[in-house]
């Protein structure tokens, strides 16, 4: 049994499963907070959030007076939150200015390049760099399609190329896997992604352009000037990007710097013009604190006993996390299924060797893992943080944009739904092409 797993262990059968309690009731939180009760979420969720994780470090701290856990899921908290609020900041001292041009070929061509931009800014800093631009460009005929397939796309798909994309791959990255695996191992399943669901939206998007009057497809096709405000904060973001590389403590620090020098350099108009506040990354921060303490006890167990949740073959590792990933957030859902996928191979996740050897000897298991929490973030709103922000902002904008059950029953299942089941065939059923 791996050092820090048999110190933080019960007699005889690792953590109880009872300590999962809090985790789980924090995800179930999340998910339905905002939907049930959304006033007091609101105003307490950072409170629910640290209440909750207290209980499981109480237990580390004063009942088997075990702290390595913690310090070690600290230390990878502190470089989580780093990069995630950082490229926050520095995205959204960018902003970009558009006129007319939403022709179904242009909005593809913009779909492509949010989902290009997302696996260097991560999909909440491309969701909030581009959602207003992409609601400017269709003004005269946008719908809640156009909001949707964004989501699909830019909030989520796209960021599926590197760790800095997605929450999950950069936890796994944090975990030991290296920078360059997922680009090298999930590129095909990522070119047919965004590929299939931007030419499913070309289809869509045509139709509707067809439909409008000939006076307003007449003024989308004009030829209009685009305007990039902040760019100085290229240079930030270069810096952050190169900050990733570097060993933990001077990794936080130059991210830190470059969100502190593009925060002072920018322009508050800049700022204003985005709409730019620090709640989303704030709300962040604090639920990311209660998920990073309670789910140490989860993915403990997830570890030991494995073998009894009857999950081995690389599809049923992308089903099992892609359904949790649609209904819950899609960063814990990586990691209990990893720490899942290690108790089958008897390796240990936090150890940096051993999972070094997992991405080379059980490749096809860990993309099925990176690939589905991804893709799967799409499927409700709860699925990844972005998702609700663009929301949001689409109905500051006065913008149509599906409701909780229609997301569901009138884009996620009848499109979302059916092209993940290709990509499972393409990739992990025992037909696979890749």
């Amino acid at each position: 049994m791996p050092t820090i797993l048999a110190s933080a262990a019960l007699p005889g059968s690792g953590p109880s499963l009872w300590l999962a309690i809090p985790f789980v009731l924090l995800l179930g939180l999340i998910a339905t907070g905002p939907l049930l009760f959304r006033h007091f979420w609101i105003r307490y969720y950072h409170l629910v959030a640290v209440g909750l994780g207290a209980i499981t470090a109480g237990y580390y701290l004063f009942v088997i007076k075990e702290p390595k856990p913690l310090l070690h899921v600290a230390e990878e908290y502190v470089s989580f939150i780093a990069l995630i609020g950082s490229l926050y900041v520095i995205s959204g001292g960018i902003h970009i200015r558009v006129k007319g041009e939403g022709t179904p070929a242009v909005n593809c061509l913009f779909l492509f390049i949010g989902a290009v931009v997302s696996n260097l800014v991560g999909t909440t800093g491309a969701s909030m760099l581009f959602i207003r631009p992409w609601i400017r460009l269709n003004r005269y005929r946008i719908t809640s399609h156009h909001i949707v397939f964004f989501i699909f796309i830019v909030s989520n798909v796209g960021g599926g190329l590197t760790p800095i994309g997605d929450p999950p791959l950069f936890l796994g990255y944090l975990k030991g896997v290296p920078f360059w695996w997922v680009l090298e191992h999930c590129w095909e399943a990522w070119v047919i992604g965004v590929g299939g669901l931007i030419a499913i939206f070309y289809v869509i998007d045509r139709r509707n352009f067809l439909r409008a009057p000939k006076e307003v497809r007449e003024s989308q096709t004009e030829h209009e000037e685009w305007h990039f405000d902040g760019l100085r904060n290229v240079w930030f973001l270069g810096l952050a990007l190169a900050g990733v590389f570097l060993p933990i403590g001077w990794r936080e620090g130059v991210l830190v710097a470059a969100a502190a020098g593009s925060w002072f350099s920018t322009p508050k108009k800049v700022h204003r013009a985005n709409g730019f506040d620090f709640h989303p990354v704030k709300e962040v921060a604090w639920l990311f604190a209660g998920i990073f303490a309670t789910m140490i006890p989860a993915l403990q167990w997830m570890e030991l006993h494995a073998g009894e949740l009857g999950v081995r073959t690389p599809n049923q590792f992308y089903w099992l996390t892609g359904s949790l990933s649609g209904i819950l957030d899609n960063a814990p859902t990586y990691l209990a299924f990893l720490a899942a996928a290690f108790g089958l191979t008897e390796l240990d996740l936090d150890q940096k060797s051993d999972v070094i050897a997992f991405a080379t000897e059980h490749h096809h298991i860990l993309i099925a893992i990176s690939v589905s929490s991804v893709f799967f973030g799409a499927m409700t709103y709860l699925g990844n943080g972005p998702n609700f922000m663009v929301k949001a902002i689409a109905d500051a904008q006065k913008v149509e944009a599906p409701g909780f059950l229609s997301y569901i029953l009138r884009y996620s299942l009848p499109i979302l739904l059916p092209f993940l089941v290709l990509v499972s065939i393409l990739f992990f059923s025992p037909w696979r092409v890749f």
